[in-house]
């Protein structure tokens, strides 16, 4: 009876162990595949940020590309003022400088009055000593009334038909139709 019952305990732990077993991997299996899920989850979710970072990189490339072509253009604009503006200041400098010759600046003014001649009433404004000059020399040329006007500045101003039509050849005037002619030019070289 000992062999019967030591073959019974036997086989019971046999069943018991091979039960075990099968449970055992049944559950090694379960956490295999489980694994492998998680794993296959951690791939995808990773492979999506990567590809939201990849997507968001390029937009923020994009804009940074924007911003830096916006920059060189805003920067290549103040350039052009900075040097059109330095341009204009040397400019009327020397206009400034050419209008202070008073005898030539006279025979300016000489040379424009005679282009009215033959309207009648003329009317020649300036400055100061340049007024006496004016009278000066436009005392030969004919009846042109020549007044002093210390607005002017530099240069004078002729008037026709009782001051309804007036030339100005003054600096500021005479720098700022330069300065319109130069401009387009300035332009191209800037944008050069």
């Amino acid at each position: 009876m000992s062999e019967d019952l030591q073959s019974l305990l036997n086989k019971i732990n046999r069943d018991g162990v091979e039960k075990a077993q099968g449970e055992a991997e049944k559950i090694l299996a379960k956490a295999k595949s489980d694994a492998a899920a998680i794993v296959q989850s951690a791939k995808d979710e990773a492979a999506a940020k990567m590809a939201e970072a990849a997507k968001a990189a390029d937009a923020d490339a994009a804009r940074a590309a924007k911003t830096i072509s916006q920059a060189a253009r805003d920067t290549i604009i103040e350039v052009g003022k900075a040097i059109q503006s330095m341009l204009e200041k040397l400019l009327a400098q020397n206009v400034d400088k050419a209008l202070a010759n008073e005898k030539a600046v006279a025979d300016l003014a000489a040379k424009v009055v005679a282009n009215f001649v033959t309207t009648g009433d003329v009317e020649v404004a300036a400055a100061g000593k340049l007024a006496a000059a004016l009278k000066a020399t436009l005392a030969a040329k004919g009846a042109f009334k020549v007044v002093t006007d210390e607005s002017l500045g530099k240069g004078f101003c002729v008037k026709v038909d009782a001051g309804r039509v007036e030339h100005s050849f003054t600096a500021a005037v005479i720098a700022e139709e330069l300065a319109k002619r130069l401009r387009p030019e300035l332009a191209k070289l800037v944008k050069a």
